[in-house]
């Protein structure tokens, strides 16, 4: 009997976590673990974070090695010995390194010779001493409706594609009377050894006419050929983005609206901090700005809950960050209690954690309002997404410089240069309708062309 285990699992780093990638593991085995050590890093469908051990022990068995993809949550990934036990002679659980655990489960074992393919060769079953055919979409729906088996005629289409023509012709044929023509589509017969497809098997499926695992080939110095392209293996902060992104823009009513702000007086206001040393963008003015005018309008500070709205006591902004693995969202908490300078210290923090992976999940989840700001990237207006479940996000243009016609002190009329930004605000029309939204903006114009009023909340 081995030495009793304390089994270490992958836990739910996030809300929305289903299942996480293990980047690196920051203990060995044999290594002393103390409660609160950093046991390995984790990428969840937020960011990478980093797991705590919840035990004093050793680690004495690491089940599932750095690189591995798509680990559920509450699988089983390494175990730990009390201190004083022989951790070599760990008893390993029966449920240790079970493929259920693991996405995707591995490929059943079979009989057929090892070769360089972890997958073994199913569909050979289904056509015993042929080689597999490629279809196209229309025939293999003509064929699998009525029955037909592809292999009694030569196909015609461009590289020995069974077009549609082919497959009708064929039904033509069984039409006219032909039994010949049509045969089973599964042969119960077993594959023989004989018959060696030069062709890799497609994957299982349901269709007994697979679609084909091979590519169209490319030659290097010649152009590729229609239909050749290169799989990008997605993150899983990819995909929950491309799932949060669906269900944004199919659930929820967006609706827009813009305004051009005069932004001259907070670019005077920056040159004179910025003779004290104290560095602040413009960014954080807006920042400052969004959050007093949701303290001014508490009605857009505002999350559907599914069955009404639900109004936020805290404005907390969420800041879009692009990085490497995607786009994430830190939340500086709090904001309208802050003043500029705080802002942008927690701003920039924020946003180097979040380029770096090193967010922890207190730091991404929640807020009541996102800001995202294309400026920095020549971007001169553009429509945000929102994140659900808040109801509004601010897409932030770059400054330009336009002429207006002013009067000086005498009322003469002259023309005068001006710092234009435009700001869009995308609602969400179940909780801000469009006469809210208006208003939002009129005040957020008003507080950003004058940022002393910033001072006054």
């Amino acid at each position: 009997v081995g030495t009793p285990p304390i089994k270490v699992l992958m836990p739910a780093l996030s809300p929305t976590m289903e299942e996480g990638n293990i980047v690196k593991w920051l203990k060995k085995e044999g290594e002393t673990v103390n409660t609160g050590d950093a046991l390995c890093e984790i990428e969840t469908d937020k960011a990478v974070v980093t797991m705590e051990s919840s035990d004093d022990g050793i680690l004495a068995k690491i089940l599932v090695e750095e690189g591995s993809k798509n680990v559920r949550l509450g699988s089983l990934i390494g175990l730990l010995v009390e201190e004083g036990q022989d951790w070599k002679a760990v008893e390993i659980p029966a449920d240790a390194g079970d493929p259920s655990s693991l996405a995707p489960p591995a490929a059943a074992p079979t009989s057929a010779p090892a070769g360089p393919s972890v997958s073994a060769p199913p569909k050979l079953e289904h056509h015993p001493g042929k080689l597999q055919i490629r279809l196209s979409p229309a025939a293999r729906n003509i064929l699998e409706t009525h029955g037909l088996d592809p292999s009694n005629i030569t196909p015609t289409g461009p590289r020995g594609i069974f077009t549609k023509e082919d497959a009708l012709k064929l039904l033509q044929e069984k039409q006219k009377g032909k039994p010949s023509e049509v045969k089973p589509v599964v042969s119960p017969v077993p594959p023989q050894p004989t018959a060696v497809p030069s062709a890799p098997p497609a994957t299982a499926g349901t269709s007994p006419y697979p679609r084909p695992a091979i590519p169209p080939v490319s030659t290097p110095g010649k152009p590729p050929p229609p239909g050749a392209f290169t799989e990008i293996p997605a993150s899983n902060i990819r995909r929950v983005i491309a799932k949060r992104l669906t269900e944004s823009k199919t659930t929820i009513p967006h609706a827009y609206a813009t305004a051009d702000c005069d932004i001259d007086a907070i670019l005077k206001l920056r040159k004179e901090l910025a003779k004290d040393d104290i560095k602040v963008s413009v960014n954080d003015f807006i920042i400052k700005a969004t959050a007093v005018t949701l303290k001014q309008l508490p009605d857009v500070n505002v999350t559907w809950g599914g069955e009404g709205p639900r109004q936020l006591h805290s404005i907390d902004i969420s800041i879009a960050v692009a990085t490497d693995r995607g786009l994430i969202t830190p939340v500086i908490k709090d904001v309208a209690a802050k003043g500029i300078q705080e802002i942008a210290a927690s701003a920039k923090a924020l946003a180097k954690k979040a380029r770096d992976g090193k967010l922890l999940p207190e730091e991404y989840q929640g807020g009541s309002f996102s800001i995202s700001n294309l400026g920095m990237f020549g971007i001169s207006d553009f429509i945000a997404v929102i994140n659900p479940p808040q109801a509004c996000i601010l897409a932030v243009g770059r400054a330009r410089t336009e002429l207006k016609i002013v009067e000086d002190d005498e009322g003469n009329e002259k023309l005068k240069q001006h710092q234009l930004m435009t700001v869009t605000l995308s609602s969400d029309g179940r909780v801000v309708d469009d006469e809210l939204a208006s208003k939002f903006l009129e005040t957020l114009k008003a507080n950003i062309e004058n940022p002393m009023r910033l001072a006054l909340c």
